[in-house]
Parts: structure tokens; sequence; C-alpha cells
């Protein structure tokens, strides 16, 4: 007895000992599953690239600051509102801003979700600010004139005083008039600082008070030194005394006021009802004076306000149609938060559907874009397609396995075995710390797909040994036999297909290689579910009915007289018939395929997983099923063509010596360069959107006196770039502005400068190709000189992105060759081992290679791309695809040793073996082509290609192999009869495993013609 029988007739034999152990092993890895966790971050699938290290190294991860890391960009993530209308630049258009910002800090789960500073900015707080600073800038240079006077007045007073004691003594005027001229003088200093100090409060009267004193000190031996000295200002003392006096007046002036002016400088907003009453109070001229104040462009690198408006908006101008607010989140309590790559939290998610909520009870139109709203859309989406494509599926599923099986404790088994394989699988993933992200919708159509097929060529053996005459008709000896003639291939199934999805693990992207992992074991445990607890518990169920007068004894799918027969005769037929002209279409058809399969797209980005507006026909179904609505694809469509995106910017990292005067030289050509690019995004201004050290520099330049000094005199050549001392006004710069210095350099705790960085925004809708070659055209740019001195590298979400669809594509293609090879070398191998020609294994492969390119061609002509779910597709091909051929060759093996002529064991095989392959392919076909009325286009695509890789893998297994099997049988199998006669016969079942009965004296030795 061989081992495959030995199995089958322990499993068919001990089944109650089978059913507790894979119970209770069911149990156990199934306990896992709670611990599955959901991913559905794009940052996992970014890899090791060199593009992915750098980026981390400058803005750092969950886990690890980057260079250029603040604590407040770490920790907030932002909403863009962006207010629409005719024109959304009128004083009670902002002013309704206003209001609604007052509305959002009123509502307590938006309010505590906000920044601590600066959580809320646009044009109308801007243009609120500047009307409320102006008003006190121009209260405090009163206040400030009001104060010089009186140090002038002071002064003067002080003057007459010491000519008044000059006149006494000289004896001018005596001691009573002395007196009263001393009294009245003395009189007018009080007055003077009375009316200079109205407006302070008691600390800055005294230290006016202070320099009032020292001003009249100073003043009295200015006077003495001129009456002594025909020349005082020749006199040193007399200069420096003219000095100190200057130090006076601006500390009792804009010294007795420095706290106020530092307020005009802070980046505090005063509160909304002082916003508010600011803008009503403005006259219609100084409302639309300071309009155009706040939105010209000076030409600096400072126009906050120019970037919160559309590309189309002409600056100065007082008409628009948008603009923007943005909205800062702290996401500290958070694990994650961000609009680009990674995870928004729920309490995230929450509060922006809370702002978008309340955005539309406004009178005013706001679109509400942020990483909250993406993702609620994307998982309302998911959940919507699927309690659409649900009850469809499963209406799918169990039509055609009432067609196929024609009994009901037959459908419960199937599904109760596909319900263990996917608690086995995603158990596995629990124990194993794998959690689920968008790749994984793949594995249980894979695992569901390949379950029916394992149950119903179970089901089906098992009902033909049970029909067939001169054998036992117990359930488990049919059983036994139906194991051990479908055994070897659901073994062999097991491992092409387990080899195929373990050829993912060259794959440099995590995801890939965890999605071959768990199908490989998902595959695995379909074959321990449907070749040993299926059966045991069918055995059970089977002899406990016939106990009580049930007849189990049904016929199988496909077999005898009847339409299906004849439908699936159709291969062995064009086989007899017509084999190269068959081979041929598969050819031609093929090469066609290879050709579409070099010129399809590669995608990789979050709008791939964004939902399109539902269409029209979902509003007929029932209230429960009825999709939600869905605007954030048109709403980032609208950002993309009009403003910036958050997330949609790329780096230049500089690393080394980067307070070498030559990496600002080289610095200065690289924004020149991002600034022409084609993919830049270009303000209202007409400039692009470039930050870097030099533009830093010359930004706190333009405002700060002592810096604009240092960058001017290191800049020895006039080229407004410095040649000598950058690091000590590297220095400089961080002790002015540390925030906007650390976000474009890297100092190290010892005081070295090791990094720094260009940011240049992008657009939107920029090809992430066209975007990478620019950038890293411009990296190549900023040369590192003979000695290495520094490195260079492009990168951002953008870039990295890129990189992760090469890397898709690259696995596509590299799973695919390494997965035909290691299945064409296991196939010869076994076959060679099992007694059957090698070259079966070349016969059996073929077909799949026909279907991959079929599909890759299919996937060019309706313009479909590799993305997370359909870049598996190859993998999905080839592991259903190898499943059908080998069911096929292996079953034609076994009929033509056990009828001995070519063209009766190909109908018995097409008609026995592929009505059970078209059960399986009608019931995959139908459940998970479902998909294509998904919400979610990624799954609609997923649907639609793996509906088509399901048909033309059973296509090509029913009417490409069999010719295929013929051509192998005339040049290579062996010495068999091709009597045409043979077909006339009605096929039976290999009740024995292909071994032919004691006493059958069958020929083998027929017409080979």
């Amino acid at each position: 007895m061989s081992v495959p029988e030995r199995l089958a007739n322990g499993i068919a034999t001990h089944t109650r000992i089978v059913l507790v152990v894979l119970l209770l092993s069911t149990a156990v890895v199934g306990a896992g599953m709670p611990r599955v966790e959901d991913d559905s971050s794009l940052s996992q699938f970014e890899g090791d690239s060199p593009e992915a290290k750098a980026l981390e190294r400058s803005v750092g991860n969950d886990s690890k600051e980057g260079y250029f890391t603040s604590e407040q960009e770490k920790n907030t993530t932002r909403v863009q509102l962006i207010t629409r209308g005719d024109n959304v630049l009128t004083r009670e258009s902002l002013i309704s801003s206003l209001e609604f910002q007052q509305e959002l800090r009123a509502n307590e789960s938006i309010n505590s979700t906000l920044a601590e500073n600066q959580s809320i900015i646009g044009v109308e707080n801007l243009v609120a600010v500047t009307t409320i600073r102006n008003e006190r800038a121009a209260e405090l240079n009163e206040t400030s004139s009001q104060l010089q006077d009186g140090l002038n007045q002071t002064v003067g007073l002080q003057r007459q005083y010491e000519q008044l004691n000059e006149s006494y003594e000289n004896g001018a005027i005596n001691q009573s008039q002395y007196q009263t001229q001393s009294a009245e003088l003395e009189a007018q200093f009080d007055s003077v600082f009375e009316t200079a100090t109205e407006e302070l409060d008691e600390n800055q009267t005294a230290q006016y008070e202070s320099a009032v004193q020292q001003a009249r000190t100073i003043e009295s031996q200015r006077y003495e030194i001129r009456s002594q000295t025909e020349n005082p200002s020749e006199s040193t003392e007399y200069q420096q005394l003219s000095e100190e006096l200057e130090g006076v007046y601006r500390a009792g002036t804009a010294g007795v006021l420095e706290a106020e002016y530092a307020a005009l400088q802070s980046e505090e907003q005063p509160p909304l009802d002082e916003q508010i009453a600011a803008l009503e109070e403005l006259s219609d001229d100084e409302y639309e004076r300071i309009l155009k104040q706040t939105l010209s462009s000076d030409g600096s690198d400072d126009d906050f306000a120019i970037a919160l408006m559309p590309t189309s908006y002409d600056p100065g101008t007082v008409q628009a149609d948008a603009r923007m607010t943005l909205l800062s989140q702290s996401t500290t309590s958070d694990a994650t938060g961000g609009m680009g790559g990674g995870a928004v939290s729920e309490r995230i998610v929450d509060s922006q559907l809370d702002i978008r909520q309340l955005a539309e009870t406004q009178e005013q139109d706001y679109l509400i874009f942020g990483g909250g709203v993406m993702t609620d859309e994307i998982e309302r989406s998911m959940g919507d397609s699927l309690a659409i494509v649900g009850p469809l599926a499963l209406l799918f599923v169990v039509i055609a396995l009432l067609i196929a099986y024609r009994d009901l404790l037959d459908i419960v088994l199937g599904i109760v075995g596909i319900v263990a394989v996917l608690v086995w699988t995603f158990g596995f993933m629990g124990w194993a710390g794998i959690a689920f992200n968008q790749m994984f919708v793949a594995v249980p159509v894979l695992l569901i797909g390949l379950s029916i097929d394992y149950a119903i060529h179970v089901f089906m053996r098992h009902r033909e040994q049970r029909e067939e005459t001169g054998t036992t008709d117990s359930v488990r000896g049919s059983m036994s036999i139906a194991l051990a003639g479908v055994g070897v291939a659901l073994v062999w199934v097991t491992a092409t297909t387990v080899i195929g999805f373990l050829s993912n693990l060259v794959s440099p992207i995590g995801p890939i290689r965890e999605f071959g992992i768990v199908s490989s074991v998902g595959i695995v445990a379909a074959l321990i579910v449907f070749g040993a607890l299926i059966p045991a518990i069918k055995i059970e169920g089977d002899e406990f009915l016939e106990k009580h007068g049930f007849d189990r004894q049904k016929r199988a799918f496909g077999t005898g007289d009847g339409r299906f027969s004849d439908a699936l005769a159709v291969g062995s037929v064009a086989a007899r018939k017509a084999p190269i002209i068959v081979l041929i279409g598969a050819l031609v058809l093929s090469a066609g395929g290879v050709y579409g399969a070099t010129q399809v797209d590669t995608s990789f980005q979050q709008e791939d997983f964004i939902a399109d507006t539902p269409p029209e026909w979902t509003n007929n179904l029932p209230g429960s099923l009825q999709p939600g609505e869905y605007q954030v694809k048109n709403d980032l469509d609208y950002v993309n063509d009009r403003f910036q995106r958050e997330d949609s910017q790329a780096q230049i990292l500089v690393e080394g010596d980067v307070a070498n005067p030559d990496v600002l030289e080289e610095i200065d050509t690289a924004r020149s360069d991002a600034a022409d690019s084609d993919v830049a995004y270009t303000l209202a201004t007409g400039e692009a959107d470039v930050q870097d050290p030099l533009s830093t520099m010359e930004s706190v330049a333009a405002r700060n006196e002592s810096f604009n000094e240092s960058f001017t005199a290191a800049d020895t050549d006039d080229d407004g770039v410095p040649d000598e001392n950058v690091s000590a006004l590297y220095d400089q710069l961080f002790e002015i502005d540390g925030e906007a210095a650390s976000q474009v350099l890297h100092q190290t705790d010892g005081g070295e400068y090791e990094a720094t960085r260009l940011v240049i925004a992008v657009q939107g809708s920029a090809s992430s190709s066209e975007l990478t070659e620019e950038m890293r055209d411009i990296a190549g740019g900023i040369e590192d000189g003979s000695d290495g001195r520094w490195s260079t590298i492009a990168t951002g979400d953008p870039i990295v992105f890129y990189i992760v669809e090469q890397d898709l594509l690259d696995t596509v293609l590299e799973s695919l060759l390494i997965t035909l090879v290691a299945v064409f070398a296991f196939l010869t191998v076994a076959y060679r081992l099992t007694g059957s020609s090698a070259t079966l294994g070349i016969v059996t492969l073929l077909p799949v290679a026909f279907s991959v390119s079929w599909i890759l061609g299919t996937m060019y002509l309706i313009g479909m791309p590799f993305n997370v779910l359909t870049g598996m597709i190859t993998s999905l091909t080839i592991g259903l695809g190898v499943a059908y051929s080998i069911h096929v060759s292996d079953r034609y093996s076994l009929e033509l040793e056990r009828q001995g002529n070519v063209w009766s064991a190909l109908r018995t095989t097409v008609t026995g073996t592929g009505g059970a392959l078209l059960g399986s392919a009608a019931t995959t076909v139908g459940g998970f082509g479902t998909l294509a009325f998904a919400i979610l286009p990624a799954l609609q695509q997923f649907g639609i290609i793996t509906a088509l890789t399901i048909t033309y893998a059973f296509l090509s297994s029913v009417v490409v192999l069999p010719a295929l099997l013929v051509l192998w049988t005339r040049y290579f199998g062996p010495d068999v009869s091709f009597d045409p006669s043979g077909t006339a016969h009605p096929a039976t079942a290999a009740s024995d495993g292909g071994v032919p009965p004691a006493g059958d004296d069958r020929t083998t030795d027929g017409d080979e013609g």
C-alpha cells in the first residue's frame, strides 16, 4: 500500500481521532484571531530604500526624532479648511469665518484636539491681527513720541535750571528771586512728567522717572562743560555724556515700551472677539487698504498670507473665490498622526468629522480636507462595499454550490471548511503579530477560492467512487479511495501554490513578504482542513444519515450525459480535432498579453483607496445597504488644482560638512533649479515655494538688523551667498530664530552642523516618476567634491512612494519568474518520481504561463495599474492556475493508465475533474466578481481582475491543456490507444486510484493515429 493510500485509509478509519485533534488545533490556533490589529497606513510599505532611510533621518518616525523634527511638527496634524464663494475677501466673509472659529473652539470635542500655539490661522486672522497691530503700533508710536517730547522738555528745563543757578551764583538775582523761579521750574518739571506718563503703568512710570533723573544729571554735566569750554563738541567727556544721553532717551522711550513693542511681534493672536471687533470698526477704505497690505507680495519669503490663497489669486487684489485656513491638531496622546502615510487616530477622525458637520451649518461654503476625513471615508467605503457585495457574494456562492452539490450537507460542510481555514489563517496572523492591511483583502479571496476547489474535488471524487459499480459502496471505503486518488494532486497543488506565494519573500516591501507567508500558511491549512477534517466530518455525517434511511449517494457534477458534460467536453473535442490550432491560438494571445504586460502602469498612493461618488443604482438599495456620501476624492482634486497639499513636498537632504561655504553655493544653484522645475508648486506670486538655509537667512535678515549686518559681511563677493564665517552665521541664526533655523539646519549637541535640506513644495497632481527624476537631477547638482565632504539625496513622501511603486513592479516580475522556475522544477521532479514523464510538468505549467500573460494583457487593455492589491494578481493566477492544471493533468495521467485510450481518458478528465473545476471556478468568480460593485476603487479593480484570473485559469486548464496533453501523449507519453471509438463508451471513475481491477484485460496497444 502506497503512502497516500495509507494516509487516506487512516483518515477514513480513525475519523473521531482526526476530529478531536483538528478541532482542538483549530481552537488553539484560532485563539490568536483577537490579537490581529489593523494597519492602513502607507508608511509600512516604504521598505528600506536609501530614500526611505533618508526621509526617516530627516523627519524621524514615531519612535525616533529626525534632524529637523520640532516638537510642534512631530505632535500635530493639520486640517485644510477652504472657504469658497463668489468673493471670499469681503469684510462680511472674513468676519463670518472668525465667528466660525469661535464655534469650533466652543465645541469641546474639537477644541480638545487643537494645538496650543497658532492652532487656527487663516487670511481672516492675518487681516484682523494686522488691523489690531497697526492700531497698537500707532498708539505706541504716539506714546513714544509723547515720552520723547517729555524728555526734550525735561532737558530744556534742566538747561534753564542750570542758567538760573549760574545767575544766582553770579549775583544777577537774589535768593528770593532764585527760590521763586526755581519753584516755577520744578512745577514745570512735574507737569511735563505727569503729561508724559499719563498712559503708563506703575513700573513704566518708575522706569521713565529714572530716565528723567538721568537726563537731568547728564544735561547738568554737559552744561558745565559748555560753560567752561569754547568748543564743547571737541571734548571727549562731552561726547561721552552726549552718547549717554542718547541711551537715556532710548531707555525712556523704546525701553519703557519694550514689552509692548515685543508684543506686536508675538505670534500669539489676540482673542477672536477682539479680531472681530477690529474688522467691524474699520471704515471701508481702511479695510481695503489693510486687506491689500496683508495680501500684497513684497518679494520676501514671509508671504504666509499669499500661501493661503489659491494659485489663481492676483496678489494685492480684493477679489478671490477661495482662501484657506489651517487648523492644527495635537496628536500627543495618539500613537501616530499626520496626513501622509501615517495612521490617524480615532480621536482625530471624530474631531475632523465634527468640524465638517459644523461647517455644513454655516452660510459660507467650506471644504474640509484632512487625514481624519480621508481615513473615515476609506473605512466607511470598505464597510459600505462589503455591505453591498457581501449578500451578493454569498448568494452567488450558495447558488453555485447548490448547482454543483445539490446537497445541503455538502454545502454546509464546504462553508464550515472555509470558515475553519480562515480561522487558522487569521489565528496565525494574531500569534505571529502580523497586522491586517490593504493587501490582506486578497487573502480571504485566495483561500476561499482554493478551499472551494479542494472541497469540490474531494466531494466529487467521493461521489464518483460511490457511483462506481463493482466496488465497495461504503462511505468510509469510498472516501478512502477518493482521498488516495485526489490526495496526491491536492498535495502537489498545495506545494506549488505555496512555492508561488513564498516567492514574495524576495520583495523589499515588508507587507508583501508577510502576504506571502500568511497566504502559504492559509493554503497549508486548506489542505489539512479539506484533506482530513471535512472528510472526517462527512464520513460521520453520511453514516449517521444512512443509518436513519437517507440516501447519501449523489452523482458527481459534470459526469453522465447532459448539457454540462457536452460543454465541458469542448476541450477534449478540440484537442482531438485540432490540437495544433488550439496551441497556436493560445500562443498568439499570449504574445499579445506579454506585450501588454510591459505597458501596465504601477500605482502606489492613498488615492487608490478613496471612494468615488456611489453610482445612482445604489439609491435603489434597501436603506441599510445604501452607501453614504463620499466627497474626499472631489475635494482632493480641488485642493490639488488650487492649493498646496501639506504632504506634497520633496526634500533634498545634504549631510556632512554643511557649514562649508561651497555647500551654500551649490544650494543656491539647486534652489534656482527647483524653482524652475515643472513639478514645483507655484504660489499666487508666481514664485516656487522652496525652503532652505539661504532663504531662511534672507528672511531673518530682512527683519533683524544685526543679523542682516552679519549676513552682508559674510558675503564678501556680493553674490547673495555667504562665503565666510558660515558656522558663526548659523550660530547667530539659531540665537535669533531657533525655530526657523531648526527647520533647515541640524546642529549636534557639540555645536557642529551635520545636515541641511531644501524643502520643495510640489504639485499634488505631479507624476511620481517625473517628480522623482526632477528631484534626483537637482540633488545630483549639489556636488560633493573630490573628497566626499558631503552627500546628497532626494527624498520625501512622493519620492519614497515612487520607490515603492518600482519595488512593487520588481516584486511582480521577480516573484513571477521565481515561481515559474520553482514550480517547473517541482513538477518535473514530482512527475518523474511518481513514474510519469518529467515533460508532463512542463505541459502542466504551460497553461498557467499562458493565463498569466492573458491577465496582464487584459490589465493593459482596460487601463488597470498594479497597486498593493492588483500587484498580487500574478501570485493569484499561478496559485489558482497551477491548482486547476495539476488536477487536470493528474486525473488525465490516472485515467490514461486506467483506461488505456487517449480520448476516453481525456473525456473522463474534462467531464469529471473539469466539472469539479467548473463548480469551483463558477463559485469563486460569481462570489468575488461581485467586488466589482464595491464602492472602494481598489476593491472594484481587485474583484474584476480576480474574476478574470479565475476564468482564464479555468479556460486554460479545460481548453488549452487538453490539447497540450494530447500532443504530449503523442510524442512523449506512454504507448496507449488513439482509437476514436474509445470515446463512445461512458467513462467510469478511477475507483482504485488508477490501478486496473484484477482480471481487467483492457489493452494498451491501440491505434497511434
